[in-house]
Parts: structure tokens; sequence; C-alpha cells
């Protein structure tokens, strides 16, 4: 069924820079053998019903390579739930940080077999980027280490071991409290470790990614850390309103901290009244414009081009039941391009959308 690698896309399709894909959790709790084409794991799901994007889901690395999706930031991903919670997650943080560790075990497997390799600073980015684009023969998917939810750092001890791991960037919750901060669908700030753990980042130099975290978090967080600030998934409160989403007056704030913004595919999170499991794309008429829709609002606020991008969570737990209908796989960003091309965007709008952006991030922190 797996063929080793499918040639990359045409040199005359834009670089895209995906900073945010839950890889390895789909590698490694879903089954899925992300070297297989999207088709090929879509039908070897056919009959389960364990997971709601079983059979549709649009990520694959032969699809990224199609896509010309040559750059990611990859997530490892474990939260720790107290007794009776309902959220899923382990009950312990030992046991959190042990699932990151099979999750880098996969990536590190990848890179054995040349499917993909780690970057970690200036050198390797640049580096990745002239092989990605000079050599044919050359199919490594380059990935950034992130950490979405701090729930699996035991200590600073572990963060720095993270760290010596390639963890480059990392949000301190997830959904619901977490150890260090309150995240998506929880409230209050930082918890007494919080600090620590922030001033820990800002030594090592890790990225911090307000996405998820609640309001109140983000508010302390950036208060407390001085180092680089990113958004890797959020769209705009004001066109979905939901404390998920970024309010005008945190996008400005971000922005005054130089950080970009990549927008995500999540239908629930692209338009307002989604209901998951319920709602239809083709009930919403949710196409890629409206992605557009989200990038336009935060260029608006800016008044350039140069804080927005992409962070498409296109592997994250859902896939065509509840993402734009004209995307079949993760290749169809290329899709975009056109989208903002008839918005009066120009090539340089564009590409700073596409890759620029993120790659203008890195190497203005990362020196």
């Amino acid at each position: 069924m797996n063929t080793k690698y499918s040639m990359k896309s045409n040199s005359d399709q834009y670089l895209i820079f995906d900073a945010h894909l839950d890889l390895a959790m789909n590698a490694m709790e879903w089954n899925r053998d992300l070297t297989w084409s999207v088709n090929q794991i879509r039908e070897s799901e056919t009959g389960q019903t364990d997971k709601p994007d079983r059979g549709r889901g649009t990520v694959a690395l032969p699809a990224m390579r199609s896509g010309n999706i040559g750059l990611c930031v990859a997530t490892q991903i474990a939260r720790f739930v107290k007794p009776y919670s309902i959220l899923p997650g382990w009950h312990s943080p030992e046991q959190a940080w042990a699932q990151t560790q099979g999750q880098l075990a996969w990536y590190k497997a990848m890179e054995a077999q040349g499917q993909m390799t780690q970057i970690v600073d200036l050198d390797s980015l640049d580096k990745h980027l002239s092989r990605w684009q000079n050599e044919e023969d050359y199919q490594a998917i380059g990935y950034m280490l992130s950490l979405e939810g701090a729930d699996s750092i035991l200590s600073m001890e572990y963060l720095e071991k993270s760290y010596e791991q390639g963890l480059r960037a990392l949000g301190p919750a997830h959904y619901g409290p977490g150890i260090y901060a309150m995240g998506t669908d929880a409230q209050g700030g930082l918890t007494a470790k919080g600090p620590e753990l922030l001033q820990k980042m800002e030594e090592l130099g890790i990225i911090l990614d307000v996405t998820h975290l609640c309001d109140e978090s983000f508010w302390e967080a950036l208060d407390i850390f001085k180092g680089a600030v990113w958004a890797s998934h959020s769209n705009c409160r004001s066109l979905v309103p939901d404390h998920r989403q970024f309010s005008d007056v945190q996008i400005k704030v971000l922005l005054e901290r130089n950080a970009v913004i990549g927008v995500a595919l999540d239908a629930w999170m692209m338009v307002p009244a989604w209901i998951k499991g319920q709602t239809s794309p083709q009930e919403k008429g949710l196409t890629l414009e409206v992605l557009v829709d989200h990038i336009d609002h935060i260029c608006q606020i800016a008044g350039n081009s140069k804080h927005t991008a992409i962070g498409s969570d296109l592997d994250g737990a859902f896939g065509t039941e509840q993402c734009p209908m004209d995307l079949d796989t993760i290749a169809d960003l290329q899709k975009i391009p056109a989208l903002l091309r008839q918005r009066g965007y120009n090539e340089e709008d564009i590409q700073n959308i596409l890759s620029r952006n993120w790659l203008r991030f890195l190497r203005e922190n990362w020196i």
C-alpha cells in the first residue's frame, strides 16, 4: 500500500509554511501512516467510527509535498486531566510526558526515512529551504517542534530536555485548566507554576504560542513574558464571536509585539453558529473565501500583510466534514493565492501570507 515518496509540486507553486499540524498525534493516536496518500488512509478507515473524521482526513506527507508545503510547525500534545474530567487526557503528567516522547520518536523515525527534517535554528532552516527549492530529489518536509499545552513538562529540567530535543515553541495550555495556565473553555489567570515556565521559556529562547490561552491567562502571560510571541492557529472574534478567537484588542496587542497570527481551517472557528457533528460545510456555504475574510481582517487592523499567515490545524481531529468544502486535501491550500489576488493582494502580500511572515519572524528572533 505504501509508496515511499510522492514527487514534490511544480516549482511554480507558492511555498507554504503551515504553522500548526498535529502530525504525530494522528500517527500515534489515530494510527495513520502519514507516508500513505490521503486516499489510502481514507480507504484504510472504511467502517471505523471511533473518531468523527474517520475516512475524511485531509493531511498526509505526500499531499503536503504535492501542495508545496515544505515547512510546518508540528506538535507534541498530551493533556493531563484530573479524575472525572469530561476532557480526554492522561491521568498523570508523567503519562503525558511519555506520550510526547512517543510522538517525538515518530518524528525521528520519519527523519531516519528521509520523510522529514527537523528545523532548530537559522542554519538548519536555510539549509532545508535551499534543498527544498533547488534539489528535485529532496523530499524531506521541514518541521519545527512545538508543544501544544505544557502539562507534560514535569519541571523546568524537563523543559530544558525538551529544548535539547528541538522544542522551539510552546503553548502553556490547550483546552480546559492546565498545570501552568488556563486554556480554551476555562477561565482564570496563570497558575502558581505559570510564571516560572514563562521565565524559563524566555531564558531558553522558546517562542510563546498564545493560541489557546483564555483571556485572563493571555493578558497575564504577555505581561510576564518578554520574548518572541506568536499565535500559530487562531481566527478573529469579530467574525466568529467565541472566546477561542482573538478580539481586535488582542490582535492589536499582538501586532505591537511583532507577532504573526496563523489562521485556522476548523469550520467552527471560521463561521458563527457552527454545531459540531450537525452543521455541514454545504449548509454554511463554507469555502476558502471565508478563511480569506479572517486573513483580510487581520491585515486591515495591521495596515499591511506582515502579521498573518497559515496555521491550518487541518489534522486537528476533524476532516472534510468540518472544513471548507472546496478543500479535499491540504494540497488545496494552493487555492488561497488566487483568492487573495481577487481581493487586491499583490505578489509580495501573497508570499508574506503563505510563508515569508513565518520565515521573517524566525530570522528576527533566532540570532
